[in-house]
């Protein structure tokens, strides 16, 4: 089941750690890269490796961003049998993966865990990361992509707007590389205004209607508005399911729904299922 909310949480706050495993999130990422500065890090593994081994067993999906730079250092204090994922930041090609996965399957085997359990998503952050985004989601334990729009933004010297239209074909270019890789709907950005939930539900629904899954956040007050709008409504799936009843009847071929003037094929009722999926999730 993937998670439509990821709540960032800095690897070094313990009490904020502690509130994040009962917030609305679907998943949290715990940080060690840049919500944490580099003279904290070393006390941050240590929290984040006693925090792992309490993690409630019900509680949201836990996931560690680590730093390229500490990779090694990072991985030795995460991978417990409380993690779920890496969230590999600045990701520029898919050489750095295939180390994440070496150093994966050499602490899982050292540890007694089930070889490639722990699940990688990467961040693109930078021009060179996007000319090779083909190789990056064919890298080893890919589970969905993201981009990095902060560092992309500096990177390729951008001044997006208040729509953010500059940055469609980046967001693009993740959401067309997902899925020519059968890997899961990409997550979205995080909004760093937590106070304009009006704005953040206007965003988060482009983001969902140009192909992404699920959005990150940096606050808890976020959370409510990305899991409704990443949540099918009640007419969304009605409809849905009448187009499938429809396509149903038609033995697989096109067929008119009744009363919509609509035909439906095999691909618009893919487009249903994937409704009804996320429904379940």
């Amino acid at each position: 089941m993937l998670p439509r909310s990821w709540l960032y949480v800095p690897g070094h706050r313990e009490r904020m750690l502690a509130r994040a495993l009962t917030s609305d999130a679907d998943a949290l990422i715990a940080d060690l890269e840049d919500g944490v500065a580099a003279a904290e890090r070393p006390q941050a593994r240590e929290l984040l490796t006693r925090w792992l081994g309490d993690r409630p067993v019900d509680g949201p999906a836990v996931w560690v961003r680590v730093c390229p730079s500490a990779l090694d250092e990072d991985l030795d204090a995460v991978v417990r049998p409380g993690l779920d994922g890496i969230v590999v930041a600045k990701v520029d090609d898919a050489e750095l993966l295939h180390r994440v996965d070496a150093t994966l399957t050499r602490l899982e085997q050292e540890r007694g865990l089930p070889v490639g359990r722990i699940a990688v998503s990467p961040r693109v952050e930078s021009a060179r990361g996007l000319r090779r985004i083909d190789a990056i989601a064919a890298a080893p334990r890919m589970l969905l992509l993201g981009l990095g729009e902060a560092d992309l933004v500096a990177d390729l010297g951008l001044r997006p707007g208040p729509d953010g239209l500059e940055l469609l074909p980046a967001r693009f270019e993740v959401v067309a590389a997902s899925a020519a890789a059968g890997l899961a709907a990409p997550v979205g950005p995080a909004s760093v205004n937590y106070r304009d939930l009006d704005r953040l539900r206007a965003e988060t629904t482009a983001l969902r209607h140009l192909g992404f899954g699920g959005r990150t956040a940096i606050h808890p007050a976020q959370l409510p508005v990305i899991n409704e709008v990443f949540t099918p409504s009640a007419d969304e799936v009605a409809a849905a399911e009448r187009v499938l009843a429809a396509y149903a009847a038609g033995d697989g071929g096109a067929v008119a729904v009744a009363g919509t003037g609509t035909m439906v094929d095999e691909a618009v009722a893919r487009s249903a299922r994937a409704v009804l999926a996320r429904a379940r999730r």
